[in-house]
């Protein structure tokens, strides 16, 4: 069961009520949530295949940047010429995959992000990365490393972790 002052506060992140909600995944350092683990489907049913669901303000809005500056392309074009990374790559999603249909299978093998095959989404594999912590996902990490460079994390991300 979710703590209702941890779902108060991620549906003042969100602007809406969670949805789902089984956990809270993963906190910043000051304690705020910042990733949920959802259910595989929603409460009307719905599939959600996300299992792991950013929600800090902060940092959805770097994920937001990452991706416009082009990182999500330079990191699908790696996965072609690097094929040790591929394969942590493809560790990443069957592990999501797995941890997904213990909770519930939806009889798919979409695990979300684009895994295992691209990166379509940095918002989900910064989110896994951040509910697993290092060393699962591989585009999580790199993108993680990144921000936690930048002053705007300080008290979200905790640096030492994330910096490469």
């Amino acid at each position: 069961m979710v703590d209702a002052e941890d779902l108060d506060a991620v549906a003042q992140q969100l602007g809406r009520e969670p949805r789902g909600v089984l956990e809270i995944a993963y906190r910043c350092p000051n304690g705020q949530p910042a990733v949920v683990k959802t259910a595989p489907k929603l409460p009307d049913g719905t599939p959600f295949p996300t299992l792991y669901y950013l929600t800090h303000p902060a940092l959805t809005a770097a994920a937001s940047r990452l991706e416009s500056s082009g990182m999500m392309r330079e990191m699908t074009e790696r996965l072609a010429d690097d094929p040790e990374l591929a394969a942590a790559y493809r560790r990443a999603h069957e592990s999501f995959l797995a941890e997904r249909d213990a909770v519930e299978s939806l009889g798919t093998t979409f695990s979300g992000g684009g895994m295992p095959d691209r990166v379509k989404c940095l918002h989900v594999v910064i989110a896994h990365s951040l509910a697993k912590g290092p060393g699962v996902n591989p585009f999580g990490d790199e993108a993680l490393a990144v921000l936690a460079a930048e002053p705007a994390m300080a008290g979200i991300l905790d640096r030492e972790v994330w910096s490469t």
